[in-house]
């Protein structure tokens, strides 16, 4: 089972927009011209999600897209079921009418509970990743390809700044 480009660029477009919604709305011109996604196919794409409310439309002079919640309260199972994109590894669909036709019967294929089980997990596990934890994923590629990071660790000093950074006097025993 494969996902498709549907699918793909469905969460590409989203993890573009969340890097971006603390600006104002994004246009699908800006994110056709930075992900190289055809704008008709956006514009479909947005529409399903628009009605999925995952996103919401600003018209007009400085309109475009917003998400419609906090990037953490979407998944990319919820991206992915949007724009209609199926998640079934079965040959069935999860009918389990795998097997007609064989001994005058139907029912389910040898194999079938074992893609089915595959289809399962997969739906566990893209629900188990937000819009979120790829907009971190994304930023934190974006700061070692600046060259901050080496090896997996910062080249340039960090100092961690306290909450309360008042100095305290010792307490006398």
């Amino acid at each position: 089972m494969r996902l498709t480009t549907k699918g793909r660029f469905a969460v590409t477009a989203m993890i573009d927009l969340a890097l971006r919604h603390h600006s104002g709305p994004v246009t699908l011109a800006a994110i056709s011209a930075r992900q190289n996604i055809s704008l008709s196919y956006l514009e479909q794409l947005f529409g399903k999600l628009r009605r999925h409310e995952l996103v919401d439309s600003v018209r007009g002079p400085g309109g475009g897209y917003t998400l419609a919640r906090h990037a953490r309260d979407v998944s990319v199972a919820d991206i992915i079921f949007a724009v209609d994109e199926p998640l079934d590894a079965t040959s069935c669909g999860g009918k389990e009418n795998c097997d007609i036709g064989r001994n005058g019967h139907s029912g389910k294929c040898m194999t079938h509970d074992l893609w089915a089980t595959l289809s399962r997990k997969m739906l566990e596990y893209l629900d188990s990743v937000s819009l979120q934890d790829l907009v971190d994923q994304q930023r934190l590629r974006e700061w070692q390809e600046s060259g901050h990071m080496r090896n997996g660790r910062p080249t340039i000093p960090i100092t961690p700044v306290a909450a309360d950074s008042r100095v305290q006097e010792p307490v006398s025993a």
